[in-house]
């Protein structure tokens, strides 16, 4: 089988809901624009999303500085003070916490803006558009971007926005490349399969997290349904869901996929689900159905690639609806939502 792409037309929607920012107004128009690139759209995002936060104040936190200076603030670092020599120059070497934009957040911010500014699938327009906002970064430090460490971002109300913007920075510094092919956006990098399987589940997460509450959605754990306790027992893998839906007794059990390949050749060249992915999400929702009365399904759902043949199965397996679907993400966004909705319907049968 060749390699297919997957074609997305909800890029923005997508990063909106995984980074919890859909509720920003301003970028709302967005989603409805046509973007040759996939970088000149994440441009467009930044040129908007950090003009909107040069406006309200960019995000300041307490630094700690140790600089020679002739009058005293904060603390006196003795030592240092006599190994320089600074007192013979009238001068002494203090420690002190100044409150200054050149936070990690605005690092990230700025080395991407560069990176953007570089880029061969930015419009000149855009471009011009990202160097208006370097003079109001001045005073930010410009890092490598392969050196950001993008675990460690805290976020809170006050930097509440900075969890889209420095989304969007993680997948263009973790290599997300586009090619042009009408009008859409089709996405592939030397990273993309983890960088876009991971923005693909927080999409579904978060998804269901804001339309849906009562369903209880997340993605915990499923623990081994032992017969006995045993010491041995510590060996067995993690079974690490990607989202699980609850609603009145009922649970469905979804693994989101986000494969080139939706699909295996199986004997005689026949398309087949993955046995792999078909294997993990049946021992998900055997051990999870504890009470051995068919509450529990699962489903397996691929995000849908341009190849003829794709997944497409719902069977019961010894008293568990198991299916396996696609997400057909370059359709219009009220089309993508229709299908969303759809899968809430697991839980009611």
């Amino acid at each position: 089988m060749s390699d297919r792409t997957i074609i997305i037309r909800n890029v923005y929607v997508m990063m909106a809901y995984a980074f919890r920012a859909i509720h920003s107004g301003r970028n709302d128009r967005i989603a409805t624009e046509q973007f040759d690139h996939l970088h000149d759209l994440l441009a467009e995002i930044l040129v908007r999303g950090v003009g909107t936060q040069i406006k309200r104040g960019l995000h300041r936190d307490y630094l700690h500085r140790s600089e020679e200076i002739t009058t005293v603030r904060g603390r006196i670092n003795v030592a240092r003070t006599i190994s320089n020599r600074s007192s013979i120059r009238g001068r002494l070497v203090c420690e002190f916490d100044e409150y200054e934009p050149d936070t990690p957040h605005n690092q990230a911010l700025k080395s991407v803006i560069v990176v953007l500014i570089r880029h061969s699938d930015v419009g000149v327009t855009r471009k011009d558009a990202l160097r208006r906002l370097l003079p109001y970064l001045d005073a930010v430090t410009l890092v490598a971007p392969t050196s950001i460490r993008w675990d460690t971002f805290n976020y809170h109300r006050a930097n509440a926005p900075y969890r889209l913007l420095l989304g969007v920075c993680e997948l263009i510094v973790r290599g997300l490349l586009p090619t042009q092919d009408a009008g859409t956006s089709k996405l592939t990098s030397w990273v993309s399969d983890e960088a876009m399987s991971r923005l693909y589940e927080r999409f579904l997460r978060e998804y269901y997290s804001v339309h849906h509450p009562e369903l209880f959605s997340g993605a915990p754990t499923v623990a081994w349904d032992l017969d006995e306790p045993s010491d041995h027992s510590l060996q067995l893998p993690l079974m690490r869901t990607d989202l699980v839906l609850r609603n009145r007794g009922r649970t469905l059990i979804i693994d989101a996929k986000y494969y080139s390949h939706s699909l295996q050749n199986g004997l005689w060249g026949k398309p087949t689900v993955h046995s792999t992915n078909l294997y993990q999400i049946l021992s998900y929702v055997k051990n999870e159905d504890t009470r051995r009365d068919g509450s529990v399904s699962g489903l397996l759902l691929y995000a849908r690639t341009d190849v003829l043949e794709q997944p497409d199965l719902d069977v019961v397996i010894q008293g568990n609806r198991i299916g396996a679907r696609t997400l057909d993400l370059n359709r219009p966004w009220d089309q993508v939502r229709a299908q969303l909705e759809d899968l809430v319907g697991w839980l009611q049968n």
